[in-house]
This record gives C-alpha cells, sequence and structure tokens, in this order.
C-alpha cells in the first residue's frame, strides 16, 4: 500500500464513511488523505504526530485531522489490549460543491476553518461521545443529520491545534517514505541518543540536505521535533505514573540531564514538570 496519498474506501454515492477500527494498533504509518477525518478514541493510547507536531491521544479524546493533512498513529502496546477508535471521513463537497456554503450552515465554517491545523476538543465531549455512538448504528439518513449534529458542536466548543504548521504541497510518495522512515525511526528510538549522521542515514540524505529538508516541510529543526516527542512523552508518564520521580521520567523521555529537561519543558510547555503533574493529575 502506498503510503502517500491514501485512499478512504467509499462507494460512489456515499457523502460520508464512517470507520471503526479495532485492533492492537491503528494505522502507524504517515499518510495523508483528501477527507477531512472525526475520531473518537474509545480505547486506546498513544503518540499522534499531525503534519509538524507530536501529540498524545488517549481514550475518550475526539480528534480531527483536516483535508491532505499528513499524520501517523503510534499506539501504546504495552497492555495489549485492543485500540479501538470510530471515525468518520468527508470533503467539503461530499454534499455537492455549494452545500457548506449555504446560509443556514455558515456556523459550521468554523469547523473547517479549525480542521486545516486540526485539532482536539476540550468541551462538549459528553455530547459528542452520545453522537458518536447513536450513528454507528443510525440508518443512512439519521447518519446525516447526526453527523450534522456532530459538525455543530465542533463548530462551537473549545479546541486545541494539533499542529502549528502545514507543509502546502502535497508529499510524492518517495517524500512519504522518506518522511515516514523519520518518524517511525524517531517515534521507536527517541530514549536513545540521536546523532544528526544517524537520522541523517535514515532518510538516506547528506546532513546539511536532511536538515533543509525537514526544516522546509515541518517548519522546525529536528531536534526541536524530537524534544517535543520526547517532552509529550514525558507529559503522559507525569499524568500516568504518578509515584515515578521525575528525574526518572526524563531519563526514560531521552533527557541525560535533569537541568536539560527541566528547561526544554518549561520552553515547550510553558511550565515546570513539577507543575504539570499538579495541574494533571491520575
Amino acid at each position: 500500500m502506498k503510503i502517500y496519498p491514501f485512499k478512504i474506501p467509499k462507494s460512489e454515492h456515499t457523502a460520508i464513511i464512517l470507520q471503526e477500527d479495532v485492533d492492537i494498533i491503528f494505522y502507524d504509518k504517515l499518510h495523508q488523505h483528501e477527507e477531512i477525518q472525526i475520531s473518537y478514541i474509545v480505547k486506546g493510547q498513544g503518540t499522534l504526530i499531525v503534519g509538524d507536531t507530536a501529540n498524545h491521544y488517549r481514550a475518550n479524546d475526539v480528534l480531527i485531522i483536516g483535508s491532505n493533512l499528513p499524520h501517523v498513529f503510534k499506539s501504546d502496546v504495552f497492555n495489549s489490549k485492543a485500540s479501538h477508535m470510530l471515525s468518520l471521513f468527508f470533503t467539503k463537497t461530499s454534499f455537492g460543491k455549494d452545500f457548506f456554503n449555504l446560509e443556514e450552515l455558515k456556523s459550521v465554517s468554523r469547523f473547517f476553518k479549525r480542521s486545516v491545523h486540526g485539532f482536539k476538543i476540550t468541551s462538549k465531549k459528553k455530547d459528542i461521545y452520545n453522537l458518536f455512538f447513536q450513528i454507528n448504528t443510525a440508518s443512512k439518513l439519521d447518519r446525516v443529520i447526526i453527523f450534522l449534529k456532530i459538525l455543530k458542536n465542533l463548530s462551537s466548543c473549545s479546541y486545541s491545534s494539533l499542529s502549528s504548521f502545514v507543509y502546502e504541497k502535497k508529499y510524492t510518495e518517495i517524500e512519504g517514505k522518506r518522511m515516514q522512515n523519520v518518524f517511525e525511526f524517531t517515534m521507536s528510538h527517541f530514549s536513545e541518543e540521536i546523532s544528526l549522521e544517524t537520522v541523517s542515514a535514515v532518510a538516506n540524505m547528506t546532513k546539511n540536505a536532511f536538515c533543509k529538508y525537514f526544516k522546509k516541510r515541518t517548519n522546525k529543526t529536528y531536534f526541536r521535533f524530537l524534544n517535543e516527542l520526547r517532552i509529550e512523552h514525558a507529559c503522559k508518564s507525569l499524568h500516568m505514573e504518578n509515584e515515578l520521580p521525575i528525574a526518572e521520567i526524563a531519563y526514560k523521555s531521552g533527557f541525560n540531564n535533569i537541568s536539560n529537561f527541566n528547561r526544554q519543558f518549561q520552553k515547550i510547555k510553558g511550565q515546570s514538570p513539577s507543575l504539570f503533574r499538579q495541574l494533571n493529575p491520575t
């Protein structure tokens, strides 16, 4: 299967696709698709890279991934429990090119603006959970009605963006494979020391060429991305492993000294690790 582009299977006369994924891991290849994706995580947790940014996802998250926005799920498999996700796929023209331009639907324009960078909802979760479970068993007509209710809620809820930068061009298959290799290597080895020579070899490029290549496609240096991934892992540990000392979390997240860990955490999260743990209890 090609990594870029990824095709969502659908019949010719279907406007929205409902997909249910139940497996140990979600589809873990870097990919992009024309369809906007709305996903409810029923079970499971892990790392989600969207565009240029690493995020942590867990059960009961609702995630929106915009059209042609590169992303990859990296499920945590330490407990071997099945992950479960319900997803809706659609395009802005699924119901016709002018449908969402109707005066009656102008209020959902905020949803499409937010979806460009992807977002995770931080309010109205219960309402959207309930709608997802309704749509899973609804008739085709009721599915469209419930879908519009979901869009209405997603247009007015509080949210946090999943990425800060979107590479404007679609990746070619070769580029997609290269970025997939880099992301996959980084997500598997972030707790180890990674040199520029090593990651450049993974991309099959010289060091200078790789630095320019990665910066152009993510708007950040590779080591900035690596530190963000490490800090995201640390946040997950601070939240879920309350008894684990912060110094040990720093080491397991790939930082060799606590001072650098504290400095990078403050830089990326705007607060200290201890304050983050205090504000995000288990």
